[in-house]
């Protein structure tokens, strides 16, 4: 039987492919003949620059990159054509762009395969974004106060160390629940955010709505329900996280019903804040559930991602724990562990940043789908139903933007803050995003919970380089990674921890 289905949606996938590059062929629009290609430009041939992608994704972006900055380049995908756009100028036009010309909902949806995957309800309904960013960081000392004790908290409960031994810790996986536990203190609060169960759920349900969204994203439409079936359970998943939260949801409902919008002890959270945001079938446990995985997908994939990288430059490069455990113990001394204090530390901050720009964990950054046709400022124009993106990796090692750009310099933006004017500094921030530092992306469409994000990660890095003496196993390093369709997966090593000696 199970050798029958396979026959049946192999027939089924060769039917679809034959017509798929008739289709290419036939309906092909010469907008795109003007603009360079990396790889096959021919309708039928360009699916193979499609499966070379796949596997040789960070080539091809660099080749399209050296031949044609500043201009644009395309590269063939199964179902349309991806236009790079490199150079400042062209990152501006997509940056300033309407949404109606070139969505990134749209693209969003498309990357994650959302119609098969999470299922949210129209894009313009989608105020998870607004609330992130008009009301997580209003009250930034309470929220660091927060997000330091939890940290704190959680560092001591998965990483039991003592004076003298080392204690072996997988760094993926205790990263993950650290953030997840720790930005779930500003989502849910306590208790839930402890839960190791809730933890292990939205962890699991990141890291498999990026997996699904990939994989199905390489099949034509008519096979993507049936391959989504095939993939792990995301339902199973969403309808567990709509049972850890109904409780919290109903107790609230009934406190709103028979308060009013505001009564003691009203909960200062993100789910608070959805709940009072939402209006109709938006307020159901159902709907809330989806909003808080999107926000924990978010949350916890890039900045465990970021951190592990963080982790992985300084145990490379051991020369640089002593300067930057000096930045942190002269700041602690004088401002305690607070927010006024992250903001001292110049040093942690720049390492960040600077993992940021040379290790970051994809090649692309803000992915458009064109609506209808676009003319960008160089008067090349690209038709509805294209993919824009610009090449973040690319941008981050250029010549022209960076001095031994390809080089890792862990403090060299503390230098560029000491080398302009007070008024420039904040330019140079991890927070700060700008045509040359992509990580949070730029414009409208920048990341709102970067600073969160930015926060967590400061502060987290900071505690472990005071508080610990870290290594990797005797005879072993970082993983090697590789680049899959523009994405970096880096195998999870075990670091030994250790309370620092000195």
């Amino acid at each position: 039987m199970l050798d029958d289905f396979i026959l049946k949606v192999s027939l089924l996938a060769g039917v679809v492919l034959v017509v798929s590059l008739f289709v290419s062929w036939y309906f092909r629009d010469p907008m795109l003949d003007a603009i360079p290609t990396v790889g096959f430009s021919d309708p039928i041939l360009s699916y193979l620059s499609a499966v070379q992608y796949i596997f040789d994704s960070e080539h091809m972006l660099k080749d399209g990159y050296e031949k044609t900055r500043p201009g644009l380049f395309k590269i063939a995908g199964f179902r349309r054509w991806r236009v790079l756009a490199a150079g400042s100028g062209l990152i501006e036009d997509v940056r300033r762009v309407p949404d109606n010309v070139l969505s990134r909902a749209e693209a969003w949806k498309e990357s994650l395969q959302t119609e098969y995957t999470l299922d949210l309800l129209d894009p313009k309904d989608a105020y998870s974004a607004d609330v992130v960013r008009s009301k997580l960081m209003r009250d930034v000392a309470d929220t660091f106060k927060k997000v330091r004790e939890e940290l704190i908290m959680a560092m001591d409960d998965f990483i039991p160390t003592h004076e003298d031994k080392w204690v072996k810790v997988p760094i993926l996986q205790t990263l993950q629940h650290v953030i997840c536990r720790t930005t779930n203190r500003i989502f849910v609060g306590v208790p839930l955010c402890r839960d190791h169960g809730y933890q292990t759920l939205n962890i699991a349900f990141a890291t498999n709505i990026m997996n699904s969204g990939m994989i199905i994203g390489l099949f034509p439409k008519p096979l993507k329900p049936i391959v989504s079936r095939m993939l792990p359970n995301l339902p199973s998943q969403i309808q567990q996280e709509i049972e850890f939260i109904r409780p919290i949801v109903e107790e609230r409902l009934a406190k709103m019903e028979e308060y009013g919008e505001d009564w003691d002890d009203k909960p200062n959270d993100m789910l608070m804040w959805l709940m009072s945001e939402a209006k109709g079938v938006e307020r159901s446990p159902e709907r809330l559930a989806r909003r808080l995985l999107g926000v924990n997908l978010a949350a916890i994939h890039s900045t465990s991602l970021t951190l592990m990288q963080v982790l992985y430059r300084l145990l490379a490069n051991p020369e640089y724990i002593g300067p930057l455990r000096e930045e942190v113990d002269t700041v602690i001394k004088e401002e305690g562990w607070t927010k006024a204090g992250m903001d001292k530390m110049h040093k942690i901050d720049s390492f960040l940043r600077e993992s940021q720009r040379v290790d970051g964990f994809t090649l692309l950054t803000m992915s458009r789908l064109a609506l209808r046709p676009f003319t960008f400022s160089n008067g090349v124009t690209i038709p509805a139903g294209t993919l824009v993106s610009i090449p973040a990796s690319d941008t981050h090692r250029d010549e022209r933007i960076y001095s031994n750009a390809v080089e890792f310099d862990g403090f060299r933006f503390a230098k560029l803050r000491e080398s302009v004017g007070d008024t420039m500094t904040s330019r140079y921030q991890s927070v700060s995003t700008s045509s040359e530092h992509l990580a949070f992306g730029l414009g409208r469409h920048v990341c709102p919970g970067r600073f969160l994000a930015v926060t967590e990660m400061k502060a987290l890095f900071a505690y472990i380089v005071a508080t610990y003496d870290i290594k990797f196993e005797e005879g072993k390093g970082a993983p090697r990674g590789a680049w899959i369709a523009g994405m970096r997966f880096t195998g999870t090593a075990n670091v030994m921890f250790r309370t620092r000696q000195k």
